[in-house]
């Protein structure tokens, strides 16, 4: 499909500029900030390239939007300045000579690729039949909306206690990280699984259920908690964190 083929185009185009500016200033951590960007191209791309815009379709557009703009300038943000993140410093090292080759296959081609998996509800309700809004889209926009404010709030908490300077070397206990010990991706995959709801409105959307299950897995298990905590969990107040804090779903704390 010619809606598919532009989508693939824009989000390569994106890649291969952030690799090359990545090569350029020696710092692949600038692809978390395509991230976000890259699933607004495949939304957008997919909605002008068909040319129908019915609610439905401008509703997943703008909701994916919405969130891109939000995360990948939050990113930015963040990593002015900043060196690059040891993680990404790691596999630089493991890749030896072959460095460039290696961040253009495991990280931006990689993302490029899971960028297009993790967007299966929006391909299919962007290719999907006119569909109106109706009971799914509803529930996945409610879904979405209380994902999305879990994210923004669990990050706006997390920034202003790093801010300030009687906070250094203390763990983040307080707001909604007193709930969960990583709110911030607990927020990111159920506003994913909001869209996936959307995406039953139409015909086989339930199909397009590898999109939140592999979101769900790369943070639960991969390169969200998993990370965060290994950064953990040497400090003296993370084992009673993490004895009476749930791990990823906002709950209340055990005594």
């Amino acid at each position: 499909m010619i809606e598919i083929i532009s989508a693939i185009g824009a989000v390569s185009a994106l890649m291969l500029l952030f690799f090359s500016i990545a090569q350029y200033i020696k710092n692949n951590s600038i692809a978390d900030i395509a991230w976000g960007i890259g699933f607004a191209l495949i939304a957008g791309s997919l909605l002008v390239v068909r040319g129908t815009y019915t609610e439905l379709q401008l509703l997943v557009a703008t909701l994916v939007f919405i969130w891109a703009l939000r995360l990948s300038t939050h990113i930015a943000v963040r990593q002015i300045g900043k060196h690059e993140d040891p993680r990404y410093t790691a596999w630089r090292r493991s890749w030896g000579a072959y460095q460039a080759l290696g961040a253009f296959v495991f990280v931006f081609l990689l993302q490029g690729i899971l960028m297009f998996v993790v967007s299966a509800p929006v391909i299919a309700v962007q290719l999907g039949t006119l569909e109106p809004i109706g009971f799914f889209a509803k529930l996945g926009t409610l879904v979405w909306i209380i994902g999305f404010a879990c994210e923004v709030i669990a990050d706006a908490q997390l920034a202003s206690f790093l801010k300030k300077p009687e906070n250094r070397g203390r763990l983040m206990t307080r707001g909604l990280w007193r709930y969960s010990r990583h709110p911030n991706y607990f927020g990111e995959i159920l506003l994913w699984w909001g869209i996936y709801i959307i995406a039953l409105s139409v015909p086989y959307g339930w199909l397009s259920i590898v999109g939140p299950l592999t979101i769900t897995y790369l943070l639960r298990y991969v390169s969200g908690v998993p990370l965060a905590e290994r950064s953990l969990e040497h400090h003296p107040e993370f084992a009673r964190y993490k004895e009476t804090t749930s791990i990823l779903i906002i709950w209340p704390t055990k005594k």
